[in-house]
């Protein structure tokens, strides 16, 4: 009995098996006869073309550098008292961008600079007053100085005479010139006025053509006798020029000649001074007007001037405020602006000088546009930076100087360290 159902379970077993592959069979044939019906046939995709652009971080500086202005060395513990610009001010060189707290103590240096010298020149004049040497060496100097003077005086009028000379001959060639060329201008209109006329009185021609013909004629001659005029005008003036010159030469010698004879006549009437007494004296003025120079520079120092015209891109110390480590101010010529594109050395190859490329930014609306101006010969490392996750912080670039035309520059001209991204196309 036991073993009857032991076989009897063998064979349900089996036959379950075999159902189970013939419905596995099935449904196989089934899906594999559905998907051939149904798959539909593929789609031929368009071929597309893409250019392939280089995109690179980059920011907007002025072509030229930005410059830190400071305070000379000695003042750069001083404060600002007056800023006479502000961020955004256009600047010309030389301007006053700034006042030092410490120009009233230069001032007052200067001041008494000043006054040692007249207390020296004082004292001078007294040496000279009871050195009776001392005076013959100053009036001797003062005959050498008269006379100097003179012939130095003498020499540039001489010049002036010269040059008058020459200045007279060169404008009356030149007006002569003129006049020829009038003159044959005015003789080919008689020409032609001659031949319009007898046409006209044959008829050949209207009378307007006639009368243009005349009116040229006219002004030809106009023009011929305006240039006779200012000829004679040209030699009267020069000649007068040339008259007071000649008269301020004379009155010149005449004058010079006279106050030396005076001087002369004073030295000779000067007693004896000590010149060692005159010299110590004279030392004396000498240092003394050394330390107005020093002083003068001393007090220009506390004017801070703008060392190039641009504009004032960034104010670092106010009124009051001790001097910024980054100094008073920034200034740039933001006339002409460019960006600064950190090309992958990877793509360097491909970038070439005159390659267009274009800028946006999150400063400003829309894109410009640039020209690849200069490609770097350095490989540095990587400045600005997407701040995107997984972004590589350590990838190594080439800066790429792209030129912006005066219209784009002036866009972006108040953006100076603005970050970019830039497209070159190769």
């Amino acid at each position: 009995m036991a073993f009857k159902t032991f076989k009897t379970n063998n064979n349900l077993i089996y036959g379950l098996i075999i159902g189970g592959v013939l419905l596995m069979g099935t449904t196989v044939y089934y899906t594999i006869s559905q998907f051939g019906k149904t798959q539909p046939k593929p789609v031929a995709s368009p071929v597309q073309t893409t250019v392939n652009k280089i995109t690179a971080l980059g920011r907007i500086q002025p072509r030229s550098e930005v410059i830190s202005l400071y305070a000379p060395l000695n003042l750069s513990n001083d404060r600002i008292a007056q800023l006479l610009v502000d961020e955004g001010d256009k600047v010309q060189k030389g301007q006053v961008i700034a006042v030092l707290d410490s120009r009233d103590r230069l001032a007052d240096a200067l001041k008494q600079a000043q006054e040692e010298v007249r207390i020296a020149e004082a004292k001078l004049a007294q040496v000279r007053a009871g050195a009776k040497t001392g005076e013959i060496d100053a009036q001797q100097a003062t005959v050498r100085k008269i006379q100097a003077q003179l012939q130095g005086d003498r020499a540039s009028q001489g010049a002036t005479i010269s040059r008058l000379e020459a200045q007279l001959e060169g404008d009356r060639a030149a007006q002569r010139a003129t006049i020829n060329k009038l003159n044959a201008e005015y003789l080919n209109a008689q020409s032609e006025f001659d031949r319009y006329e007898k046409l006209y009185k044959d008829g050949a021609i209207s009378a307007s053509n006639y009368d243009a013909k005349r009116l040229s004629l006219d002004t030809s001659r106009q023009q011929l006798e305006e240039a006779r005029v200012t000829l004679d005008r040209i030699e009267r003036t020069g000649e007068q020029q040339l008259k007071e010159a000649r008269t301020n030469l004379q009155r010149i010698e005449s004058t010079g000649s006279q106050q030396i004879s005076e001087a002369s006549s004073t030295l000779s009437q000067i007693a004896e001074v000590r010149t060692v007494d005159v010299q110590a004296a004279q030392a004396e003025i000498n240092s003394a007007k050394v330390a107005v120079q020093k002083a003068q520079t001393e007090l220009a120092q506390a004017y801070i001037k703008a060392p190039i015209g641009g504009q004032i891109i960034t104010v670092h110390s106010r009124p009051g405020e001790k001097i910024s480590d980054q100094g008073i101010v920034n200034i740039a010529q933001t006339q002409q602006m460019e960006v600064i594109a950190e090309i992958y050395q990877n793509d360097i190859a491909k970038i070439k000088k005159g390659q267009k490329a274009t800028i946006t930014g999150d400063s400003f609306a829309g894109k410009v546009e640039g020209e690849v101006r200069l490609i770097g010969l350095e490989v540095n490392q990587q400045k600005v930076f997407s701040n995107q996750p997984g972004e590589n912080l350590d990838r190594k670039i080439i800066e790429v100087k792209i030129a912006l035309d005066p219209e784009n520059s002036q866009k972006v001209a108040g953006l100076t360290n603005s970050q970019v991204t830039v497209s070159i196309v190769p």
